[in-house]
């Protein structure tokens, strides 16, 4: 058994020794055909977008679907359009200097005071987004195999703890499993979408013509904000791409730059499709069917006498899928966070034993775990701004990014980026404020 551990820990470090030297041999010009130059640089992004089609996003989507029809199919694609700008400079971060985000910050706030709150509210932000990923992988063993959530959370915990294991035999190992993970929703909702019919007018405007329905509608497209551009990916993505692959020389590191923008577009944009997948599909099943589903068990339970037993078994499945993958993902983003701001780490074990706590105190508390998963994604939403500002900060400086700091341009679309979700954040905090009093 041992001898095998070592020849399978062998083989997956010569993966990854294989994938770092073809890239080097790529950016040095020897490949000399376009489709083989690509690959090596693809998996970076797949792990960031995982976070972006989390169950938090199947009851924002949903519930936004069923509410308000296509309505808010412009507020899915805007948010995906600052995803892949935003996870592009956080990628870019990491490829240029070689540190991550959490990294640059600590290193810039002279304050222990501040420093230490930076990290907490960083850590509240991926418990925030666990929690809404941990109840949907549950709520996905439920849906497919009549499990209990307490049992469907005990096997969550068990898988991602697997997955996360896995992790430790090379970055390539993780990228593909996630990789694969992310292939599974698109390909569920692909049928979805098929079988559901939609109206492709009201899709077209729904996406092009932006506009709200009522102050809630407006309370649901935070929600998706918060569900689409997430804190802790902020953070992560720049660590996957600090020392994956390592360029010395000016051209090099812009080869490598225009490489991972392509891993970027392609995964953000297969994220952005099944977000507004899943939206579609909702506005054109309960939306003109006029049912507005009580959770995801109970859309899970609309589809079967509406689109029959398959494409409710493969909702099932994609909720699965997502809530498993993403959760790893969210695990692993605890970790560059503590690292990053504090030197610090904790087992991933315990990690992920800290983080499942609030999801299992709801599921014995009997939450509603829709609107908590809701609930979970606008708390996301107020954490955006303090990942986003110093990742603009950190690009817009010539002393730490040199030649490939951002430009004018790409600096006012940052900023203009924060100070919209800065205003939507306001309106919540307004709104939340009135319905107490």
């Amino acid at each position: 058994m041992k001898n095998t551990e070592r020849e399978f820990q062998l083989k997956r470090s010569q993966i990854d020794s294989w994938v770092i030297q073809r890239a080097k041999e790529i950016l040095e010009g020897k490949e000399p055909k376009i489709i083989n130059r690509f690959f090596p640089f693809i998996g970076p992004a797949f792990i960031a977008a995982i976070a972006y089609i989390d169950p938090g996003n199947y009851a924002t989507n949903i519930e936004s679907g069923s509410k308000y029809g296509y309505t808010l199919l412009w507020v899915v694609l805007l948010s995906n359009l600052m995803a892949i700008f935003v996870q592009w400079l956080s990628a870019k971060v990491g490829m240029v200097t070689g540190k991550n985000l959490p990294e640059w910050i600590r290193d810039s706030i002279q304050s222990p005071f501040f420093r230490y709150f930076y990290w907490i509210q960083a850590e509240i932000m991926a418990i925030a987004t666990d929690l809404a990923e941990f109840i949907g992988a549950a709520i996905g063993f439920k849906i497919l195999f009549g499990f209990p959530l307490i049992w469907g959370a005990c096997l969550t915990a068990i898988t991602t703890s697997l997955i996360l294991y896995l992790q430790k035999r090379g970055f390539r190992l993780m990228e593909l499993i996630v990789g694969a993970f992310v292939g599974i929703v698109a390909l569920c909702y692909l049928l979805e979408l098929f079988i559901a019919h939609p109206d492709r007018n009201s899709i077209l405007y729904g996406l092009f013509i932006p506009h709200f329905q009522s102050p809630e509608s407006i309370y649901l497209a935070a929600g998706i904000l918060g569900a689409t551009v997430m804190p802790h990916a902020i953070y992560l993505h720049s660590a996957l791409t600090q020392d994956r692959i390592s360029t010395t020389d000016c051209l090099s590191k812009k080869k490598l730059l225009q490489y991972s923008l392509v891993d970027v577009f392609l995964a953000m944009g297969i994220a952005g499709g099944i977000n507004m997948a899943m939206l579609i599909v909702s506005a054109a099943i309960f939306h003109q069917g006029n049912i507005a589903p009580n959770g995801l068990e109970m859309a899970y339970q609309t589809l079967i006498p509406a689109l029959g037993s398959f494409a409710s078994t493969i909702f099932g499945l994609s909720l699965l899928a997502s809530g498993i993958s993403s959760s790893a993902v969210g695990t692993l983003a605890g970790q560059v966070i503590m690292q990053g701001f504090v030197h610090f780490t904790f087992p991933i074990w315990f990690r992920r034993l800290f983080t499942m706590l609030p999801a299992i105190f709801s599921i014995f508390l009997g939450i509603d775990s829709t609107k908590l998963m809701i609930f979970s994604q606008v708390v996301l939403s107020f954490g955006i701004g303090f990942a986003l500002i110093p990742l603009l900060l950190v690009n817009q400086n010539k002393a730490i990014m040199g030649v490939f700091s951002a430009t004018p341009l790409v600096s006012i679309i940052g900023w203009a980026i924060a100070l919209l979700v800065i205003l939507l954040n306001i309106f919540l905090l307004v709104d939340s404020i009135s319905k107490i009093f």
